[in-house]
């Protein structure tokens, strides 16, 4: 995120010296992204970054894959989940590919490790609760409603302050506003749905460090690569990595709240690009809220069907009235995937229902990608297999399952 900050103490000018009172250095480091050629931050630490004391195998909850074969739409409930109560070793594995993981988990209050995911960013949407991550910039306070984005090998725990419910959307790239939303220096612009005030960094750094100043052999969860796949490393560090007194940069976490996001309208149905709020590499985040519909009219307020020819499509379904979907079985905590190669979009009755709605109250939170998704064993585990045939009435035993006739996508 260019937009440009500078917190704790920091030497006038950077690669010098800067010491404390009693005359110690402070270790200089550089977190960047894309080599030496992007967003940047400089860090000064009390001990040496890269003093490790042991290193083990951290053995990952189960990141299978079983593809969308044979190909349907899908409805997976995630209230129905269960899950770990740790932020991060808790997570079940949802949906994924080679680009984005979608996880979920329902925290309890404890902390969890301390922990690096050292493939990308994570985009984690707070479904409910609130807590406070800390990181080696400082803490970042979250509440329900918020998207938490936390570059790539940033050290950082959840301290949930209650019961929270994690949607973690991991990255094998970097996270980032629209392209179309930044001026060429990297300010969001007056068309943006949001601006640089909505965004919410890390305070609290002096209070953080000082906490941890004589705190030894810590360990940290490392999520990382190789040629095998995702895997886990338990590093144990001599001193705690919170040690960080200063840093400046264009490079932290912060959170972005979905209140803050101003919805576009238009005199027809707006397509799905005018919702997105990110982006990463070959997936995008959009945010679909309650707000006034199409005024034409002639205007039709639910989409169009519409094909992914290019993508797949999951919609999270996290607040609003779901009434007018009674009988798909969707409802808030749910999950659609609708897949690359079928056509989705409204019942014929929603269409008709729909002719002169002014409003719609629903709340949902969108990833596009453009590679096909596969069920984790955690979407297996959630899945409602009536879903697939709600549109027709009937599925392969004629019965129609357990739901009714579906109606439509946010989308």
């Amino acid at each position: 995120m260019a937009h440009y900050r500078a917190v704790g103490r920091l030497p006038r000018q950077r690669h010098t010296q800067l010491r404390d009172d009693d005359g110690h250095l402070f270790r200089e480091e550089l977190m960047g992204e894309e080599g030496f050629s992007s967003d940047s931050s400089l860090l000064y630490r009390r001990g040496v970054p890269s003093a490790i004391t042991d290193s083990t195998v951290w053995e990952l909850a189960d990141q299978s894959r079983t593809p969308n074969h044979p190909l349907k739409p899908r409805h997976l409930k995630l209230h129905d989940l269960e899950t770990g109560t740790c932020p991060v070793e808790g997570r079940r594995l949802v949906l994924g590919n080679n680009d984005v993981r979608i996880a979920y988990v329902v925290t309890g209050t404890d902390a969890s490790p301390v922990y690096r995911n050292a493939i990308g960013d994570e985009c984690v949407y707070v479904e409910s609760g609130t807590g406070v991550v800390e990181t080696v910039f400082g803490t970042v306070a979250y509440r329900q409603g918020d998207y938490v984005i936390i570059p790539r090998a940033t050290d950082h725990r959840w301290v949930p302050a209650e019961p929270s419910r994690l949607y973690a959307i991991e990255a094998n790239s970097h996270i980032h506003p629209p392209k179309r939303y930044l001026s060429r220096f990297g300010q969001l612009l007056e068309h943006a749905p949001y601006c640089e005030r909505d965004l919410h960094g890390p305070e609290g750094l002096d209070e953080l460090v000082e906490s941890c100043r004589d705190l030894t052999d810590v360990e940290v969860l490392v999520k990382h690569r190789t040629s095998g796949g995702i895997v886990g490393t338990r590093m144990t560090y001599a001193t705690h990595p919170f040690d960080v007194v200063g840093w400046d940069g264009c490079l932290y976490p912060y959170t972005f709240n979905i209140e803050d996001y101003m919805p576009i309208t238009g005199k027809v149905h707006q397509p799905p690009p005018v919702h997105q709020v990110f982006e990463g590499w070959n997936f995008v985040v959009c945010n679909f809220l309650p707000r006034k519909v199409d005024y034409h009219e002639l205007a039709i307020p639910v989409p169009y069907y519409h094909s992914n020819v290019d993508s797949d499509e999951v919609m999270f379904y996290v607040g609003g009235d779901y009434e007018a979907r009674k009988g798909s079985g969707i409802n808030v905590g749910s999950i659609s995937l609708h897949p690359g190669g079928h056509a989705h979009g409204p019942q014929p009755s929603a269409i008709e229902a729909s002719l002169g709605a002014e409003y719609f109250d629903e709340s949902a939170v969108m990833v596009d990608t453009f590679a096909p998704l596969e069920l984790g064993e955690g979407g297996l585990a959630a899945e409602d297999p009536a879903y697939a045939w709600t549109w027709a009435g009937r599925g392969p035993d004629a019965s129609g399952g357990d739901g009714g006739p579906a109606v439509f996508s946010n989308s």
